[in-house]
């Protein structure tokens, strides 16, 4: 009998009151003539419990659909609110999940590590730094962590396939282990071969999936087809899968790369990195130690090149900037502070709802609603109003997040739009039940629990509603204050951050350059006069065309290129062992570049036309290259060596920011392309063309690419763009996060200030009788105004302390972002809290303005 009972609850309590007893008499009877009727009446309970449930349910419904279209401007609120809140949450968790969480689309990603060349800690986010052939040997044969290990460089190659334009494409040269450490199987043909030292694929191409679709049509006779690469015949022998992106989503194609006996001659000839998976078994700490018994051998055996040098080793699915993360973790806690806000309104509006509707309940529970009847009424109107604004979130998500794709780092491999997939709507759906359960709980509660009292709520006048009930909406309104501060502080430190990096001088000028490349692909190009006569020809054609100033090559722009890193060594100098001291980046280019880039030239020449193969070489240096080495002298005709040989200064040029706005960067040499031995510097030929022109880039590059098309036809162009949207895509991922924490702030503030407007309203309608008998009393109507709007004024006073205290905190969580502005910035924290000062007031005014216009004589007849 007591398990009958404890089933007969899961009918509804209005149920159980009314035939409860009759059910157990009834199960008490049928037990005494039947083995059977325990098993029989528990699954009776089952099916009409739940369709006593659902019977509840439809007329539930019916009633919340005739109440809420009785009030359609609260319909509407309550269900826009909603979904601004549960929108912002599911695109923040979309992104955040596919670049944080999500682990990465390979089988065991959590065993794919990378490996390069770094500080002796064996730290850093990223590969900075190349290995040398002959360190990956070392680290590949020394280690017993790796399950397997290969190494990788990034390449750009020119394809041209018969009949076809020449293309520029972005891949990777790798060794035979790579490909296959992925687990990920080619969806037509195979990947390079390790037998017989890789030499039988060394022509050989795998490519991707789009790479198939769009040059060959997704032909599945390709493979075996030949294309060239670079002006060398290769043939294409397996397709990735669509989804396979590595080292990066930008690559198209892998070559094989084949190290020989000769590669491991030149330990500080780094170009390499390392892809690997762990050891079954194996946790990063324990592959880390093993990797640093291998390096500290390396920095014994090899001093001059090891010293001070180790690795830098992490899991691939970090293989970000930590600046992203801690942009997707302030965009996830920027959501959800709005999603505070949000819920703070709705209760309020849904507390307001219930104080405006206490006579119909009233009504309802003295003909006999029971407590639990109406709460299930009222909660089902907030989750009717929670799913109607969940769906429309989920609608302004799946809109919003092609919007964040800049906060996807390129680094991972990993496509660039998240999607709102199941994962995302499951959360979608769990934040609307709980804010629809959560939000909609309490009114209903606090209505349930006075029904008990239904004589005297139905007594209750228009001046009813004080007490509990006005401190808890004054509560949720001080949340909403306090979480907009804490939103607009958080953005304007980030304005002043992106600001203050904008006004950071480049060391050039961007304005009116246009840039393109043209990389000559090797062996083509491997004699540097043949270079040089392309790059001539280009020149000469290109400054000849009307409104080009000046035009120039260069081995990689600014910023977005770092450039080779090389050692200097200063003849009658201890040459030091400490990892990246005493270096300098190098570029190669043409003359004209400096004044083509605006880079002053302070002291000396600029790199000439007869600066060549079989004369002295010389190089322009840095201001900051020329201080470092030479902090009392002119350095102008003194001697160095570096990469390629000794050199002598010539000139030198201001300095410009190589590693980005944000970044300090290496002193700089530039050396003379004319001057580069033949076959040498692979990767670093000049292939930047700049020009700098009074007219429009539309009328200009048709004329380039027939420039280029004369010199040579199989040379294709890409990367056209101007310097002005280099320089601003280095702020670009901070200025998209920008435009969003802004549009969440001035989201945050709006509903801020409707929220204070609806409590004050109501207050305002609560006590018309009492303000009707000041005013007929003689009360002014300016004291009743300031009544008002003081009250608003100490609500917002009341968010604005917790907000700032809040504020301090993700601010000096996220100080690296700020870009040397203060947490505590004193003109941000002004400005916010004077804008929530202003919208207090905006939201005070119209209930201020019907106090002083309340009827003393229609008040006091209210009732």
């Amino acid at each position: 009998m007591r398990f009958y009972r404890l089933l007969l609850l899961l009918y509804p309590a209005s149920f159980r009151r009314e035939y409860g007893a009759d059910m157990i008499a009834d199960f008490a009877r049928r037990r005494r003539e039947s083995p059977w009727a325990l098993l029989d009446s528990a699954l009776d309970v089952l099916r009409n419990a739940a369709a006593a449930h659902w019977d509840m349910l439809r007329q539930d419904l019916r009633y919340t659909r005739r109440t809420l279209a009785r009030s359609p401007g609260f319909t509407l609120t309550a269900i826009l609110v909603t979904a601004i809140g549960i929108g912002a949450n599911t695109a923040a968790f979309t992104v955040a999940d596919f670049v944080l969480l999500r682990p990465l689309p390979f089988p065991e990603p959590h065993t794919l590590i990378r490996l390069c060349w770094g500080p002796r800690s064996g730290g850093g986010w990223g590969c900075m730094n190349q290995l040398s052939p002959a360190n990956y040997r070392d680290y590949k044969s020394m280690t017993s962590s790796f399950q397997s290990l290969g190494a990788f460089t990034g390449i750009a190659v020119n394809l041209m396939e018969a009949g076809g334009d020449p293309q520029r494409l972005a891949g990777a040269t790798v060794t035979s282990e790579v490909l296959p450490l992925f687990g990920v199987a080619p969806v037509l043909g195979r990947v390079f071969d390790s037998t017989g030292g890789g030499s039988a694929d060394a022509g050989a191409v795998v490519i991707s999936y789009g790479l198939w679709q769009s040059q060959f049509g997704g032909d599945a006779r390709v493979l075996g087809r030949g294309v060239t690469l670079n002006g060398a015949p290769y043939q294409v022998i397996g397709v990735m899968p669509p989804g396979f992106y590595f080292p990066s989503r930008d690559a198209q194609l892998w070559t094989h790369l084949v190290l020989r006996e000769a590669n491991y001659e030149d330990r500080d000839d780094n170009y390499l990195e390392a892809v690997g998976r762990l050891k079954p078994g194996v946790t990063m700490n324990q592959a880390r130690a093993d990797l640093n018994v291998v390096a500290e051998r390396l920095a014994r055996d090899y001093p001059a090149v090891n010293g001070d040098a180790g690795f830098s080793f992490f899991a691939m699915h970090d293989n970000m900037s930590p600046r992203y993360r801690l942009m997707l973790l302030g965009l996830c806690g920027a959501t959800l502070c709005i999603l505070l806000i949000t819920c703070a309104n709705l209760a309020n509006l849904l507390l307001a709802r219930a104080g405006a509707r206490e006579r119909e309940l009233a009504v309802r529970a003295a003909l006999g609603a029971g407590k639990e009847r109406l709460v299930r009424q009222i909660v089902t109107e907030s989750m009717t109003l929670a799913l109607a604004g969940g769906a429309l979130g989920v609608a302004l998500a799946a809109a919003a997040v092609p919007l964040l794709a800049l906060l996807v780092p390129n680094t991972l491999p990993v496509a660039s739009q998240p999607s709102v997939d199941l994962r995302v709507l499951a959360l979608a759906l769990a934040i609307t039940t709980l804010t629809g359960l959560g939000f909609g709980l309490l009114p209903a509660l606090r209505v349930g629990g006075g029904t008990g009292g239904g004589l005297s709520a139905l007594r209750e006048g228009v001046g009813a509603g004080g007490g509990q009930k006005q401190r808890l909406r004054n509560v949720l309104v001080g949340v909403e204050v306090a979480m907009s501060v804490v939103l607009l502080i958080s953005s304007g430190l980030l304005i002043r951050a992106v600001w203050r990096i904008q006004a950071v001088d480049p060391g050039f000028v961007h304005e009116s350059v246009m840039t393109l490349k043209t990389a000559l692909p090797r062996p083509k190009y491997d004699m540097t006069q043949r270079r040089m006569q392309f790059y001539t020809r280009v020149l000469t054609d290109v400054r000849a065309l009307p409104g080009v100033q000046s035009a120039a090559y260069i081995t990689g722009l600014p910023i977005v290129m770092y450039g080779r890193v090389t050692g200097v060594v200063i003849p009658g100098r201890e040459v030091s062992t400490r990892f990246r001291d005493e270096v300098a980046s190098i570029r190669f280019v043409t003359p004209q570049y400096f004044r083509t880039m605006g880079i002053p030239l302070l002291r000396g020449r600029d790199v000439e036309a007869g600066d060549i193969q079989g004369r002295p070489p010389v190089a322009v240096v840095s201001e900051s290259f020329a201080r470092y080495w030479w902090p009392s002298e002119d350095a102008i005709g003194r001697t160095f060596e570096s990469r390629g040989g000794p050199r002598t200064v010539v000139g030198i040029v201001g300095d410009v920011k190589v590693r980005g706005l944000e970044r300090d960067n290496e002193p700089q040499m530039y050396a003379s392309a004319g001057q580069v031995p033949d076959t040498a510097f692979i990767n670093d030929d000049p292939k930047d063309l700049v020009i700098r022109h009074s007219g429009s880039v539309g009328a200009l590059l048709p004329a380039v690419r027939e420039i280029v098309r004369a010199a040579d036809p199989e040379q294709p162009i890409s990367d056209v763009r101007t310097m002005d949207d280099v320089v601003a895509g280095e702020t670009a991922t901070r200025r998209a996060q920008l435009r969003v924490l802004g549009a969440l702030a001035a989201i945050a503030l709006l509903l801020s200030g409707v929220g204070i407007y609806g409590l004050l309203a109501y207050t305002v309608a609560q006590r018309s009788r009492e303000i009707g008998v000041r005013l007929a009393l003689g009360a002014e109507p300016a004291s009743l105004a300031r009544m008002v709007v003081s009250q608003g004024m100490k609500l917002a006073l009341v968010g604005v302390v917790p907000g700032l205290l809040v504020a301090y905190w993700a601010a000096y969580a996220m100080r690296a972002l700020l870009f040397g502005v203060a947490p505590a910035d004193p003109v941000t924290i002004i400005g916010a809290v004077a804008l929530v000062l202003v919208m207090t007031l905006a939201g005070a005014f119209v209930p201020a303005l019907r106090a002083v216009r309340v009827n003393p004589m229609l008040a006091l007849r209210g009732d």
